[in-house]
């Protein structure tokens, strides 16, 4: 097992340092979620191939299937996701159509007022799931993307307080470097 990590991180770091033709790194940034709920999402993807690419991204109050803080509820929770892109368009490297499964970690707690105090539920999941989207690639350098996706959280006491099924999705600005 030692040996097949090793080989996967030997060959990541390979196509990482080889020459590309074309921008191969991207910054981006969810912009619906900062108007929408006040969450920050931020990340970083690598080409690696014309239509291949791993995404790393960090979810600052990350919040389940888009729940709003309104009645004394508040969210403590941040996640960190990293997902494979598969892109089917032909036009530009790394755009069109793509599909996206990602595993995804959400660590904090969540709490409300009720009739007996402070309620607390412990947030810390690991979270599977699979995502599609459209992403526009201008003069490889400026993309624009739509997506969604839906995960399946493993956390009994989440499931219990909200739902074993998440649902995210956004708008996303980038910048190709």
């Amino acid at each position: 097992m030692k040996r097949f990590i090793l080989s996967l991180l030997c060959l990541f770091i390979a196509n990482v340092t080889s020459a590309q033709e074309y921008p191969n790194k991207e910054i981006k940034f969810n912009i619906a979620n900062v108007i929408a709920i006040a969450s920050i999402e931020i990340g970083y993807e690598h080409l690696f191939d014309y239509n291949q690419s791993i995404d790393f991204e960090i979810l600052i109050n990350d919040r389940i299937n888009f729940h709003s803080e309104q009645e004394s509820r508040e969210f403590n929770t941040n996640s960190a996701k990293l997902g494979y892109n598969f892109y089917f368009g032909t036009e530009n490297p790394g755009s069109g159509l793509y599909f996206n499964p990602f595993v995804k970690y959400r660590f904090g707690d969540f709490e409300e007022e009720s009739d007996f105090g402070k309620l607390t539920t412990d947030m810390n999941t690991f979270i599977v799931g699979l995502g599609s989207g459209y992403k526009w690639n201008f003069s490889n350098s400026f993309v624009i993307a739509v997506y969604g996706s839906v995960g399946r959280n493993f956390s009994d006491e989440v499931k219990e307080r909200f739902s074993a099924i998440e649902f995210h999705g956004g708008l996303g600005i980038g910048y190709r470097f």
